[in-house]
This record gives C-alpha cells, structure tokens and sequence, in this order.
C-alpha cells in the first residue's frame, strides 16, 4: 500500500482507535479523525478527558484504521497544535455538529477544546493475507 492509499483509507474510515499508556497500563479508545496527511494525523479532544491527560505524560501513542479487511496501524508521537484557523474550520465542519451542543459549551469549550496531531508517523498494513509476513513499518510522516 502507498503513502497516498493509507492517507486515503484513514480518511475515508474517519474512525480510528487510539492507544495510550498510563502507568503501565495500555488504554484503547474510538477516537474521530479529522484529517490525516503528511503534515500528521489531526484530532481533538477535551483537555478534561483522561485520554488528553495520558498524551500529556506519554505522548507517544498507536492508532488503528479498519476498513475491509485491512488494518492500517500507526505509531508517532503527539503535539497539541494552537492554530485558530483550524479551530475555526473544525467547528464549522459538518461533522463537528456534536461540538455545538449543550453539554460541551456548559463545559465551556473554548478552554478545554485541544487540536492533537500525531507527527513522525510510520505505519504497518495488516491483511489476513498478510498474517505470516515479518511486519514492516513504513515512515509517513515527518
């Protein structure tokens, strides 16, 4: 699989599930993707939130996208990203709706709304025609 067809499976699967580790103990969760491309996987969160805690002491972290029997993983490191332009274009995005309800303004979003994106990306593919093959890590991002 190419650079561009992993960008374009992780976009078109929009569902990703992130790893973290928290003092040992590894923590798996259905995170939302917002785009991914060679600038790095861009997501958002809640600063409130134990993942959002966990990234901070360990911002080295693995995601997953599954889509028709492949699974891409992902391993990189995590940086909050403070760009207000993109924080615009999140909130206005279609699938960001969920951003304007009640519950997230109450918590008061603007000051627990966190950009993350995950830079220095290698990925592996996985198939079960793959199942036997040594895995091999490709860099995707810088």
């Amino acid at each position: 699989m190419t650079k561009e067809e992993m960008f374009n499976m992780m976009n078109s699967t929009m569902v990703m599930h992130l790893a973290t580790v928290e003092d040992g103990q590894p923590h798996v969760r259905g995170m939302l993707l917002y785009r991914a491309d060679e600038n790095g996987i861009i997501f958002h969160t809640g600063s409130f939130k134990d993942v959002f805690k966990q990234i901070e002491k360990n911002p080295k972290v693995e995601v997953c996208f599954n889509s028709n029997d492949i699974q891409l993983r992902v391993k990189g490191v995590i940086e909050e990203v403070n760009d207000s332009e993109l924080k615009k274009e999140i909130f206005a995005h279609p699938t960001r709706k969920f951003l304007h309800q009640p519950l997230w303004l109450e918590n008061n979003i603007e000051g627990v709304f966190r950009i993350l994106r995950i830079k220095n990306c290698e990925a592996t593919v996985w198939s079960m025609k793959k199942n036997f093959d040594k895995t091999e890590w490709v860099k995707i991002t810088e």
